[in-house]
């Protein structure tokens, strides 16, 4: 069964690539306005997506100086988690969840609504979910977003179904791309999670997609667009810059080191996998068709979680930051550990349009803080890279894509 399955897929890849071949022979122009306009669209959503957390999360943040975490943070979680249910709901279903999953589907050959009312409807409600508090990241509906926009493009440019399904994976790696600011991260996505395919002419397109959508993303940035702006200057061009700036020395024995943060790591990824699965199947059976109801439990779940922390959790960048930086105390990060794995996979639960990528990365970074921390007390020595290798290998067990995980740990870094 399981050659068959490659066979065909094998064989639904070859036809594809020669549609796609055909098509740039004869209508070149469509190819192109596709593809730049995919780039641009994604680049221009993830943009707002995380603009628009950006100010919800500050709203919030800024009540808390005036008000008793307590009595806001509750609040903001089940508001917001009714209001994002209510337009999933009524409006666009499919535009629950990370939004990965969907793509995959339509990838996959299963009907899947893709058009521009999902992607909005993803934008507006994953940037009141996440804003209020939901602990999760931009990229999963970044991905949906980016193949909504790549879906429509196509359509409207009448391109043939097999360069509709590759422009649609180039959608959803141009997301993830614009996101991280990690084109080449966004390409190998594409490649090795939602198409499995290595034909030249399909690379070829997603790459180009990807690094349209990250050149875009950057140039939108300077405009102005997104307060945290930054990686392209009018003046001196495009800026390489690192979010963080680790001191890195690597000794021989640290790979053993490495090996054994992999072990770890790899076991403890199997089981927050199954956690969040049992958790989202836990959902659907309590709650069954009671999608706004169970976003605002949720919510209210979340909130109050979080409103017992101190005020680093109460914002998710803020605690990747100290934690990247090791600017933090191992019980600090411990916590951190216990309370992400939790309320994550209870956030996934509820189905709030959101993306587990980022906040992975902020579980990794943690337990490659208290392993390195646990290994130079023992040892008097510990890699450097024990945090972002942390970040790669969490994301890597979770999802089995190593080589995107390799990326978007050095685009954290």
């Amino acid at each position: 069964m399981q050659k068959l399955i490659k066979e065909n897929i094998q064989k639904t890849s070859t036809n594809s690539s020669r549609s796609i071949k055909k098509l740039l022979k004869q209508r070149s122009f469509v190819v192109v306005i596709s593809i730049l306009f995919t780039g641009l669209g994604a680049s221009i959503t993830s943009i707002f997506f995380k603009t628009g957390i950006y100010f919800i999360n500050n709203w919030r943040l800024e009540l808390l100086d005036q008000f008793p975490s307590i009595a806001v943070l509750p609040a903001f979680g089940a508001i917001g988690g009714a209001i994002s249910g209510f337009l999933i709901k009524n409006i666009a279903p499919a535009a629950k969840g990370s939004g990965v999953s969907q793509i995959m589907g339509f990838l996959r050959h299963k009907k899947v609504p893709m058009n521009l009312k999902v992607g909005l409807v993803k934008l507006v409600s994953g940037i009141i979910a996440i804003g209020s508090g939901f602990p999760l990241g931009p990229e999963g509906p970044s991905v949906q977003m980016g193949g909504s926009v790549a879906w429509q493009m196509a359509r409207w440019l009448k391109a043939p179904l097999a360069f509709r399904r590759v422009l649609v994976a180039a959608g959803g790696g141009a997301g993830i791309a614009a996101v991280f600011s990690a084109p080449l991260g966004g390409f190998i996505y594409a490649i090795e999670e939602l198409l499995n395919s290595a034909r030249p002419v399909v690379l070829l397109l997603v790459v180009i997609t990807t690094f349209i959508a990250d050149s875009s993303a950057d140039i939108i940035q300077a405009l102005g667009l997104d307060p945290k702006a930054g990686g392209f200057d009018f003046n001196l061009g495009f800026l390489i810059q690192k979010e963080y700036d680790p001191s890195v020395f690597f000794l021989p024995i640290d790979f053993s080191y490495l090996v054994l943060l992999g072990v770890i790591i790899g076991l403890f990824a199997e089981l927050y996998s199954k956690y969040v699965l049992a958790m989202q199947d836990l959902g659907k059976r309590w709650y069954k068709n009671k999608f706004i109801l169970k976003m605002s439990i949720c919510g209210l779940l979340l909130g109050s979680i979080y409103s017992f922390l101190p005020s680093s959790f109460h914002n998710l960048d803020e605690l990747q930051k100290i934690i990247a930086e090791k600017n933090t105390s191992i019980e600090i990060a411990l916590l951190a550990v216990f309370i992400l794995f939790i309320t994550t996979g209870l956030a996934a639960a509820s189905g709030a349009p959101g993306g587990l990528f980022y906040p992975m990365l902020t579980l990794g970074g943690a337990i490659g803080l208290i392993m390195g921390s646990w290994v130079e007390i023992a040892t008097g020595h510990a890699p450097s890279t024990y945090i972002f290798a942390g970040m790669g290998a969490f994301v890597a067990g979770c999802s089995r894509t190593p080589i995107t995980a390799m990326f978007l740990a050095f685009a954290s870094s």
